[in-house]
């Protein structure tokens, strides 16, 4: 008995722990393949390429999406942008451009996504399962929140400005399009001469209208009116192409035209 009358009590150590099972497990990191285009111009002798992806993730790191394929055929078409440059991705997911640029020789790839480590820990799985070595020498895994300071890239770049930026499927976030273009500004490599436009590095940028009502399409769009009237970009359109599927194939059919479209821009400095 205590002092006050009252009966000692003592806490189970255990009372409020979860039983076994309380929770659903997470789901299961799932595998997609990419097949590359042919002719193959670089490591000719890869010809498909595995990638895991996260089992499930409110940043939609789970999936591959259109973009993220058109932009890794963007790479492959174009090897003249990634030999021997240094090369940043924001938003990287299971890092497919990424690969494709280590294979496509550029210097360096920084693959860069949101500081979680359930989607970094499958960047560096997709970086170490790819059957070329010299992935794991080249592509530096590293967290990185839009907007925040890039000395860390930097760093790891070896250099103060990136010669090329990929941003694949990002902009649905409208709420981060100044953050993301203010690291871009950041980080891009200026001009080379003030008399020779686009002569500087170089942001691709290709993105899937996946929420097709009006005001949000216009929201998409407005990334690209921000970057030239607020953050100084000539923003270059390059086409906007029909996928033969779109994402999320269970919306509606009235929006799957728009929801197949696949649209790619570079923005320049001119600064």
């Amino acid at each position: 008995m205590s002092s006050s009358g009252e009966e000692d009590f003592e806490l189970d150590g255990g009372m409020f722990e979860e039983p076994e099972n309380f929770r659903p497990p997470p789901p299961e990191a799932h595998f997609a393949s990419y097949t590359r285009l042919t002719p193959i111009k670089c490591q000719p002798e890869i010809t498909d390429i595995k990638l895991r992806l996260v089992g499930k993730s409110p940043l939609w790191g789970h999936l591959l999406w259109n973009a993220g394929i058109y932009t890794a055929q963007f790479v492959e078409k174009h090897p003249e942008l990634i030999k021997d440059r240094k090369i940043v991705e924001f938003g990287a997911a299971s890092a497919l451009p990424s690969l494709l640029c280590s294979m496509n020789g550029a210097d360096t790839v920084i693959s860069t996504d949101y500081p979680d480590n359930d989607l970094l820990d499958n960047i560096k799985y997709n970086v170490d399962h790819l059957p070329y070595a010299r992935a794991r020498e080249n592509i530096k895994v590293e967290g990185f929140i839009w907007g925040s300071e890039t000395d860390d890239i930097k760093k790891l770049l070896g250099s103060e400005h990136a010669d090329f930026l990929i941003m694949s499927d990002l902009v649905f976030n409208h709420s981060e399009h100044h953050k993301l273009l203010k690291s871009c500004k950041d980080l891009i490599n200026p001009l080379a001469s003030k008399d020779e436009p686009r002569s500087g590095g170089q942001c691709l940028v290709v993105w899937s209208p996946h929420r097709p009502k009006k005001e949000m399409v216009e929201n998409d769009f407005k990334f690209f009116s921000d970057a030239e009237e607020l953050f100084g970009f000539d923003v270059e359109f390059v086409e906007m192409v029909h996928w033969d599927h779109p994402m999320f194939p269970d919306d509606p059919k009235e929006t799957e035209e728009l929801r197949k479209r696949v649209y790619c821009y570079i923005l320049h400095p001119t600064w």
